[in-house]
């Protein structure tokens, strides 16, 4: 067992396609404690609709010789449970975080000789299995967000509640920060972001602010960005919750190019899909959702013209929903498991393959 070291895809700076909700999109099976040991982890974190995923991918992971791929392993809770229950499944596990895959290497070690651990962005995932000479798997988790050890681990810059370096980058090894985005971007690029990215009401307001701000003092910490912001806030809104949450979370996308990487992955990953093979995604705000619910949706209709009286094989569906619309968590798992709380889970099953 080992991490190997696949060269995630450049960030590109400035780029139009990442979007964002709420701060609320912490991932299922992180723990704020890098350094927990093994008992610790299960004890604090609780991987999010554990048991549905077990549900959904079982009847494909039970198979002989079956994959896994979870393209988003952060410290392996799912993978974890689902290497104990299936004991003939091979996991390959990506992550963009070195911290987190180097977490869930110790975790994993009862299941070394089952499992490949590769550093990539969740996109170059065929790139990962190609290296491994992997063609195709049965099954694909996606359990997406912002996880809670990198909203805890201050030095990284993802949280407005606590001063610290603007970092942001969930992969330690990639170039742009969000540092480098209040030096460089011009005001209108920042507007864009703040009202794309976070849907902030005053992204213009803010861009101003930044831009002014930065002539005389560049930004660095993420208590200045803070100040900045809190100062031009008008009070009637800053009494609705925290200035600084939306433009953080417009910042966080753009630094990791967070929704453009899920729209090419979610194709990417569904061409992996072997035939009776299935694929599961647990989204945490509706932007990513949309992704993953308008790509779902197109594998699983026909292709066929409208008016043609035969549906020819070529034009029958690819995929079909195993969920119809998006399957949330129940009100015992919420209360137990609080990052449940904004889950939407979809799942399909691949029928055939493109003719």
């Amino acid at each position: 067992m080992g991490i190997r070291l696949q060269d995630p895809a450049p960030v590109a700076m400035n780029n139009n396609n990442d979007n964002n909700d709420m701060n609320n999109e912490m991932n299922s099976d992180k723990t704020p404690d890098a350094s927990a040991e093994r008992p610790q982890l299960n004890e604090i974190h609780t991987p999010v609709l554990l048991e549905r995923s077990i549900e959904l991918l079982g009847p494909v992971l039970a198979a002989p010789g079956a994959i896994l791929v979870d393209a988003t392993l952060g410290m392996g809770g799912h993978a974890e449970a689902m290497l104990t229950r299936f004991p003939g499944l091979t996991l390959v596990g990506l992550d963009r975080d070195l911290d987190a895959l180097a977490i869930a290497e110790e975790r994993l070690k009862p299941f070394r000789d089952r499992i490949h651990l590769v550093h990539t962005v969740y996109d170059g995932i065929l790139d990962a299995l190609a290296g491994l000479g992997i063609s195709e798997v049965q099954g694909i988790l996606f359990d997406l967000g912002v996880s809670s050890m990198q909203l805890d681990q201050v030095e990284r810059g993802f949280s407005y509640s606590k001063d610290a370096p603007l970092d942001m980058r969930m992969d330690s090894t990639s170039p742009l920060t969000a540092e480098r985005i209040l030096a460089d971007y011009s005001e209108g690029d920042l507007r864009r972001i703040f009202q794309e990215y976070g849907e902030e009401k005053l992204a213009g307001r803010y861009a101003k602010a930044i831009v002014e701000a930065r002539a005389t003092t560049p930004f660095v910490r993420s208590a200045q960005l803070v100040e900045v912001i809190t100062k031009v806030t008008p009070v009637a809104v800053q009494r609705m919750g925290h200035p600084a949450k939306r433009v953080f979370q417009a910042l966080r996308i753009e630094v990791n190019q967070e929704l453009a990487v899920l729209e090419r992955a979610i194709p990417a990953a569904m061409e992996a899909v072997a035939v009776g093979g299935r694929i599961v995604s647990m989204a945490y705000q509706s932007l990513e959702d949309r992704i993953v619910k308008r790509m779902f949706a197109a594998a699983s209709q026909s292709s066929a013209p409208a008016g043609l009286p035969v549906e020819l094989p070529e034009h029958k569906p690819l995929f079909t929903l195993l969920i119809r619309g998006a399957e949330l968590a129940s009100e015992e798992e919420k209360a137990i498991n609080p990052r449940a709380t904004s889950v939407r889970l979809r799942a399909a099953e691949r029928l055939r393959r493109a003719e």
